[in-house]
């Protein structure tokens, strides 16, 4: 079944623009919705309010050209009252942006540092905060509503090559670099580095929180993937089973599972509790030998995301294909049609998919809608407090253990 096109983002075009550079690695979504960002080519984010821009695809067909004039609604303060109104932004970053991630504080999240007075900025209920990530190292910090660069964070010494705020409002950003190391930053301590957490033997290339921010997933290349424990930033555990550089990963909404993506052709849906592969999703057809598996194959997965109804999930593979998966069917349930797809990622209400190309455009579809069945229901809600370990314990009978269960 074919996905339906929403609309569509192109990025102007310069007569003599380079092909390099114009790559649009990262596309996000605010955490309230309110805004949608994605990396324009060469140095150039965009910053578009997100319900003004569906309301342009709406009225004026799927095409909207980045280059329109500023777009305009209203926000609202922790007051209720209108305090500002919402810009469309263009940000000069200064370098290939490689990254972005969105960030919200929440006040009653402390800082771990013990000199809090100290600090020079005071991040309130209303702040949200964009994430950059560049190609000489470097991290940028800016203020989503005004555009303001906050921060310049300095100590990687490659490719920025993914970024991940804590789900928890703690302002808590983990960066992934080419370096072969993550690293742990603290905003509301000014953007102090907190730890360096090493392990990778090579580029690390994507990294995502558990929903309830208490661990973390690194992958990269040589087939790594590591779960790290984010209250004592130690290593859980390493994950084997791809046969080819890892190269994505999300966490369901409850936290009961992680999707992997890998050039080996296959997503994995795992149990990061136990380590076991519970659902294998496969790109190419028959199956490829673990060899043919390690190199060009020509269907390189290159991006994987959650839905936030825990039901579906999206892949990206070279092969020009967008697909959508049930996590309890083998086969996808839809499918678009993208040609140098780089990225994608879920709106925050898990109605839209977001996909970014090479040449700097982001692309739009509606994605499945099927009414969750009660079981899954049940799961997510059990799965959002306890963890595998702890749900097999449950004094209940065994059949309702199995209800409970994630078991493809």
């Amino acid at each position: 079944m074919r996905s339906r096109t929403i609309g569509e983002l192109l990025a102007p075009a310069a007569p003599f623009d380079k092909k390099c550079g114009r790559e649009n690695w990262t596309v996000a979504f605010a955490p309230d919705g309110s805004y949608f960002a994605w990396s324009q080519g060469h140095r150039t984010v965009k910053l578009v309010p997100w319900s003004q821009c569906l309301k342009n695809f709406l009225l004026h067909g799927t095409k909207n050209v980045t280059n329109s004039s500023s777009l305009r609604l209203s926000r609202q303060n922790s007051d209720g009252g209108q305090k500002n109104k919402l810009r469309e932004h263009v940000i000069d970053c200064g370098d290939i942006v490689w990254s972005l991630a969105f960030g919200s504080s929440i006040p009653e999240k402390q800082s771990r540092c013990v000199n809090i007075e100290w600090h020079r900025f005071k991040f309130g209920q209303d702040q949200l905060l964009l994430a950059t990530g560049l190609n000489n190292g470097r991290i940028k910090i800016w203020d989503v509503y005004t555009g303001k660069l906050l921060l310049n964070l300095v100590d990687h010494n490659e490719v920025v090559r993914d970024l991940t705020f804590a789900p928890d409002g703690s302002l808590i950003l983990v960066s992934a670099s080419r370096d072969k190391t993550l690293r742990v930053w603290d905003l509301k301590d000014d953007g102090n580095m907190v730890k360096v957490l090493r392990g990778h033997q090579n580029w690390v290339y994507s990294c995502a929180f558990s929903p309830d921010s208490s661990m973390m997933c690194s992958v990269g290349a040589s087939k790594a993937i590591f779960l790290w424990n984010m209250d004592k930033y130690t290593m859980i555990r390493k994950l084997e089973g791809h046969h080819h550089d890892v190269v994505a990963c999300d966490f369901s909404p409850d936290g009961a599972l992680l999707a992997t993506a890998s050039y080996d052709t296959r997503v994995f849906v795992w149990d990061p509790h136990t380590g076991g592969v519970l659902m294998e999703f496969g790109h190419l057809f028959p199956p490829p030998t673990p060899i043919f598996a390690g190199g060009a194959n020509d269907r390189w997965v290159r991006s994987v995301s959650f839905s936030h109804d825990g039901l579906h999930i999206a892949s990206l593979a070279d092969d020009k294909m967008v697909r959508f998966w049930r996590i309890d069917e083998e086969y996808p349930v839809q499918i678009a049609s993208l040609s140098n797809g780089l990225c994608c990622a879920f709106s925050t209400d898990g109605s839209v998919l977001a996909a970014g190309t090479h040449d700097g455009s982001v692309y739009f579809w509606a994605t499945p809608r099927q009414v969750p069945s009660l079981q899954h229901l049940c799961r997510m809600s059990i799965r959002r407090v306890l963890p595998t370990q702890e749900v097999q314990k449950l004094p209940v009978p065994s059949k309702v253990l199995e209800f409970l269960s994630y078991y493809m």
